[in-house]
């Protein structure tokens, strides 16, 4: 019989010994003093750290010493697990197998599927937003004045409230759209129109919105802000075709009202209340806008010469009744000869009169009397 010679080893509280004989796992040792073979090769391992080895790990866990210490994390392709230490986040572990030594580790593994797209909520934001946690992430932020609907794979899920919203990445590929939902203004500028009579001029139109509908204006339309634009030009260029340039300059408060009437129900089907609409300017060609002067001016001439008349006229129908007065009454004459010689008197500074004794008579004939 041959005696080999075992040579003593300590292995210490936190620690675990691998004892290999020709490159196979024979044995675990734990904390304590051992005899071991010479001839064995011994590997230690810290127990509060992950267990790694270059050998296989599915070879080593078929040592029943060693799969009984042993604690074993699967993660599959399209899974990740954020481990816990003490109930603290501590890293994210990415698909694999993973061992851990039972005795001297407080771990926890939360296993997440990130097919399920949508983020429990019993995990804390403050883990989310670790790097390694956020590398899985979809990370959407709505501000408080905009409605925002989730996609996934292009399909309508859900709309989505102001705040920041969560969802991992998995096969599955997610996407926000996102809309303003504070009034707005939309202007319909510098459109050439026709108009009934065949003029040409160039009108611009503001409306005032609001997307109420976040599914419809989202969802069942594509760029309602063109679509309402679209809207609010066919309307005005409904009205125009149906007026004369006379009708439009004189009746230009009308529009707004008529494409308030046209739009709002069309504005309804895409998500959108229309909350008011008015013209902002009417342009004129140059030979039109010269012809509209023409005939402005000949406008006011004809009124000025109407006014002109009806003063002549009550001018004379005045002379006549004084005419008539003096007529029937000497002395009245005679007041009225006084008042233009005192008239006549103020714009003449100096009168010679020669004749002697004829002065009287050449002052009569200077009044036209006898």
């Amino acid at each position: 019989m041959r005696f080999l010679n075992l040579f003593r080893m300590k292995v210490d509280y936190y620690e675990k010994a691998l004892v290999f004989k020709n490159g196979q796992l024979v044995n675990v040792l734990d904390a304590g003093t051992h005899w071991v073979n010479p001839f064995a090769t011994i590997v230690r391992y810290d127990v509060t750290e992950l267990f790694y080895h270059q050998t296989d790990l599915d070879l080593l866990l078929q040592c029943d010493a060693l799969a009984d210490r042993m604690n074993v994390v699967t993660i599959a392709d399209h899974e990740i697990a954020i481990e816990y230490k003490s109930d603290n986040y501590n890293t994210v572990l990415n698909p694999g197998k993973y061992a851990y030594w039972k005795e001297g580790n407080e771990l926890r593994h939360d296993i997440i599927d990130l097919n399920e797209i949508e983020v429990d909520s019993s995990i804390s934001r403050k883990v989310l937003q670790k790097p390694h946690v956020a590398a899985h992430l979809n990370v959407y932020k709505i501000d408080s004045f905009e409605g925002a609907v989730l996609h996934v794979d292009g399909e309508f899920v859900k709309t989505l409230a102001p705040g920041s919203h969560y969802f991992w990445k998995g096969e599955q590929i997610t996407s926000v759209s996102r809309v303003d939902m504070r009034k707005q203004v939309v202007e319909v500028s510098g459109q050439e129109l026709l108009t009934a009579d065949k003029a040409t001029i160039r009108m611009s139109l503001f409306a005032r919105y609001q997307v109420v509908d976040l599914t419809k204006a989202l969802v069942e339309t594509k760029d309602h802000y063109h679509q309402l634009y679209i809207t609010l030009q066919l309307g005005l260029r409904e009205y125009i075709g149906q007026h004369t340039l006379d009708q439009l300059l004189r009746n230009k408060t009308t529009i707004g009202p008529y494409i308030m009437d046209y739009a709002s129900e069309k504005a309804e089907s895409l998500g959108i209340t229309l909350l008011d609409c008015g013209i902002k300017d009417i342009i004129l060609p140059g030979d039109i806008k010269e012809i509209m002067n023409q005939v402005l001016i000949a406008e006011k001439k004809a009124q000025a010469n109407t006014i002109m008349r009806r003063e002549e006229t009550a001018s004379t129908r005045s002379l006549l009744n004084t005419a008539k007065l003096m007529s029937d009454n000497e002395m009245l004459f005679k007041l009225k000869e006084m008042e233009y010689m005192e008239k006549i008197a103020d714009k003449v500074g100096e009168i010679t009169v020669n004749g002697g004794s004829r002065v009287v008579d050449q002052l009569r004939e200077l009044v036209g009397t006898k």
